[in-house]
């Protein structure tokens, strides 16, 4: 199994300028705003606003508000919104209780045909935790469908061993059932049978074509930064488009409203800064104010690793990465406001040689863009108008010795509306989604010719998503139409998703859907290794059919990559503190694009006989993944437990033969457990991570291929090639060892260090040294393992 970095062949492909007219655009984002406009409170009473914290100003998310001694309750949104519609007239007390914040109660009147506005400041706890309080995962796990998905919080976060003495996103997705990491260096996450290009990752409504850094344990977001991530896994409902395995919906918290806050910290790994804080003051009566956050990363493992880690490929680890994000946050006092933000992301990686050191090919790419969210609350009306606008630039370049450089580019933008409406226990969001693409894609064959591709493509979605509780059910029937410009075709995907309580402790549920998607990546679900990772639209000269499993043709009438989920599961809470959360899952991936290892020809006329699955630079399979997620969490106070064990199934179907891709995890268990000490003193965390081997492709046998040169003087006997050739076994029949780690950490805080705290984080990542595979060189024999004992000290002061 050798390390793979280069990028299959393609043939050019003519660009396409898609002819939609700006003016029916426009028409449908008319039509949408006066729809949300348009709905108004009727027939009863409405009381809805905004929570805050009174320190900050930032939101309060996922806080109960009740009217006291009635049925009519809710929780606050990602935004601190709240909305509880069709009360009869008359005077209430308004109830708001949350983990964090101490309770508030205040008297409402309600009266009929009117929208009464009431934004509260909730004051933190001195005592955060209270036995008698619902947690705010409860909360949702009682209220909504919640079908394949986690969300993650930055105290979440904190709570796993960190890489390098710095928590990140990404070591919190390793341990979620359904991802698969294919490794320590240069690998990806897979989600429940997708690929990374399959995954679709928002920023603040942006989408973020490349999250995750080459070294494979760092992602571009900075942990201090977020506020709250939600990670769905399949079954989504139709807000959400575009791809066909899952989705990771990240936001970023505001700056402080009040006060200037920050944290820097140093490690061997690299160093962080963020800073945020008022550009002007929230105003005493709760409205105004304009904040800022600013955050940079920045690694110097590459240089570093020679210094602390010489052990480790003779202290030669070239990876390096520099993250910058700034936001600044414009508040209004009716609850709406503005944000605008802006990034660059730049990440670096070689590629050494094994028996010298020497780098034979680098890899670099760069990321930068900025955008912006706005929240709208009209007057007099129960919608809340979420919406947000960007526009990005992403390259990646690939240049090794001997090989002409090669790179891949995206521009593109995206903007959309999102409406909510609470209708008593219910609530309908519906909106819009425009997302434009122009790909620059250049790379070149084993016989070094060039393969260009330059695209432009526009989608357009529109969606309308239902929430339903009646009793003990919640049902969510939801649905999208896609609009794909360069094809000029539209795609009708029904959504649905159901949750039965079926006792206080009990609750089944069940989500499934179709989705599309028409973007592929510039590499193979076949590599283990590809630091080469454009992007490309999805090409339309494919072969005309597919052969099925059963022998039966199927003639290929679109380029769309499509799936279709279904999930089913149970929710049991043993005690208030225990929950077990299980899941069983189907992806039918009925149409997928990859590149075409099979190609003997090229695509012109003199090969016209030729069967396409021969000849075409892309081939069409088909897929499946099938498996079963278990997740057992505990919490009390500061002991916090967390049990994940994954089984999986990942097929793919090519037109001659069923073939596992690289990422076909059968077992994966993640272990997570954290205990505090000294009122939040001390933190000690550990995770244990096992997984089965990943399959590979055998070497079956060595030989020369004879030599051809000097025609039919030449001596075959003496002319033979220097080159080694290799009879490649089955594809990806062979399976790895299996891998397991072990990381600790002890982290210690102080209090009231230079008018701030001074957090001190030790921890070892692979405390036993395992030795997992990360590939062998086929040629030579030579073993590459995945990081090994891995020390480390991390110093933070936050202030």
């Amino acid at each position: 199994m050798g390390l793979m970095y280069f990028c299959p062949r393609m043939q050019e492909l003519k660009t396409y300028s898609p002819g939609a007219k700006t003016s029916t655009l426009w028409r449908v984002v008319g039509f949408a705003v006066m729809m949300g406009w348009g709905i108004v409170a009727s027939a009863q009473g409405t009381v809805k606003g905004f929570l805050k914290s009174e320190s900050s100003g930032e939101a309060v998310m996922f806080a109960s508000v009740t009217l006291e001694g009635t049925t009519y309750g809710v929780s606050s949104d990602v935004e601190g919104y709240y909305s509880l519609s069709r009360i009869p007239a008359g005077q209430y007390t308004l109830v708001v209780t949350s983990l964090e914040y101490e309770t508030v109660k205040k008297t409402v009147d309600i009266r009929d045909d009117k929208v009464l506005t009431s934004n509260l400041l909730l004051t933190t706890k001195v005592v955060t935790l209270e036995g008698a309080e619902v947690r705010a995962d409860r909360e949702e796990q009682t209220t909504q469908v919640r079908t394949s998905v986690e969300t993650i919080r930055p105290a979440d976060i904190k709570r796993i061993p960190s890489f390098g003495g710095a928590p990140d996103l990404v070591q919190a997705l390793q341990v979620l059932p359904g991802f698969v990491s294919t490794g320590d260096q240069g690998g990806q996450l897979y989600i429940r049978g997708g690929s990374p290009i399959q995954n679709k990752v928002l920023l603040d409504g942006m989408l973020i074509y490349n999250a995750f850094h080459s070294i494979g344990l760092f992602s571009v977001f900075d942990s201090d930064a977020l506020s709250n991530a939600d990670v769905y896994t399949g079954a989504f409902s139709a807000k959400y488009g575009g791809r066909i395995s899952s989705v990771m919906d990240i936001r970023t918290r505001d700056g402080n409203m009040r006060q200037t806050e920050g944290r820097v910290g140093a490690s061997p790994f690299g160093a962080k800064l963020l800073v945020h804080g008022p550009l002007r003051k929230m105003s005493e009566d709760r409205s105004g104010g304009i904040s800022y956050l600013l955050s940079v990363k920045h690694s110097y493992l590459d240089q570093t690793s020679q210094l602390f880690y010489p052990y480790i490929d003779d202290g030669r680890l070239p990876f390096g990465f520099t993250d910058a994000f700034g936001k600044i946050t414009f508040g209004g006092g009716d609850g709406s406001k503005l944000s605008v933000f802006g990034f660059n992301f730049n990440d670096n990686a070689s590629v050494l040689d094994d028996s010298t050191g020497v780098d034979f090919a680098n890899y670099g790419w760069r990321n930068v863009g900025g955008g912006g969210t706005f929240t709208v609350v009209p007057p007099g009306s129960s919608v809340l108008l979420n919406g947000h606008f960007a526009l990005s630039n992403y390259r990646i370049n690939f240049d090794e010795v001997g090989s002409p450089d090669r790179f891949s580019e995206v521009q593109g933008f995206n903007f959309g509306l999102d409406f909510k409406y609470v209708l008593g226990e219910d609530n309908v969001e519906y909106g819009i989604e425009v997302v434009g693409m122009q790909t620059d894609f250049q790379t070149f064959n084993s016989l070094q010719v060039a393969v260009e591709q330059q695209e432009n493509t526009t989608e357009l979605g529109g969606y309308v998503d239902y929430t339903i509780k009646r009793g003990p059910w919640i049902v969510q029937p939801s649905v999208r139409l896609q609009y794909y410009s360069s094809l000029a075709r539209a795609r009708m995907e029904p959504r649905f998703g159901v949750k039965y309580k079926a006792s206080e402790r009990l609750r089944l549920k069940a989500a499934g859907g179709m989705y599309s998607q028409n973007v592929i990546s510039a590499n193979s679900d076949r590599d283990i290794v590809n630091l080469f990772y454009g992007f490309l639209a999805g090409p339309q000269n494919l072969q005309d059919d597919i052969q099925l499993p059963n022998g039966e043709e199927r003639e290929i009438v679109h380029s769309l990559q499509t799936a279709n989920h279904a999930v089913a599961g149970f929710e049991f809470d043993l005690t208030e503190r225990l929950n077990i959360n299980t899941e069983g899952y189907i992806k039918h991936f009925t149409q997928l694009t990859n590149f075409n290892r099979n190609k003997l020809f090229p695509d012109n006329t003199t090969y016209a006989d030729e069967p396409d699955a021969f000849k075409k630079d892309f081939i069409v399979e088909r897929g499946r993944a099938v498996g079963a997620d278990v997740v057992v969490k505990y919490e009390e106070r500061e002991t916090y437990l967390w049990f994940v064990y994954g089984l999986g199934d990942v097929d793919r179907w090519d037109g001659f033969r069923w073939y596992d891709p690289v990422f076909d995890r059968r077992h994966n268990v993640n272990l997570v457990a954290s205990q505090g000490f000294g009122n939040g003193a001390w933190l000690v965390s550990a995770r244990w991570n096992l997984g089965s081997g990943l399959p590979f492709t055998q070497s079956q046998g060595y030989y020369q291929a004879p030599g051809t040169g000097g025609g039919i003087d030449g001596d075959y006997l003496t002319s033979n090639p220097g080159d080694i050739s290799i009879y490649l076994a089955g594809l990806n029949e062979g399976r790895l060892p299996a891998y397991h780690r072990l990381d600790l950490n002890v982290k210690r805080t102080w209090k009231e260090v230079g008018g701030g705290e001074l957090e001190l984080s030790a921890g070892v990542t692979n405390v036993y040294s395992r030795e997992n595979i990360f590939y062998i060189n086929r040629i030579t024999g030579q073993r590459k393992n995945q990081l090994p004992f891995l020390p480390s000290v991390g110093l933070d002061w936050s202030f």
